[in-house]
């Protein structure tokens, strides 16, 4: 079965870093976009693979809508 989960990705000069919000403590760096989607989908299933199944929906049913804005000052 599949589930859909939100992923926020920054990136500086030290690389990309991953993480998802309804997963406390699920997260990943890497130095390409790629590698860090990768880190962070096997991180991701093994967090989810760590929960009782019962508890799935709890984490698992979240919708985070994430977007830039662009601000005056």
């Amino acid at each position: 079965m599949s589930y859909k989960i939100s992923v926020v990705v920054e990136f500086d000069e030290n690389g990309f870093y991953a993480w998802c919000p309804e997963l406390p403590g699920c997260q990943t760096q890497a130095d390409t976009l790629d590698d860090v989607m990768k880190n962070i989908q096997e991180a991701a299933e093994l967090y989810i693979e760590t929960l009782p199944k019962k508890e799935w929906p709890s984490y698992l049913s979240t919708e985070i809508l994430m977007f830039c804005l662009e601000v005056n000052v």
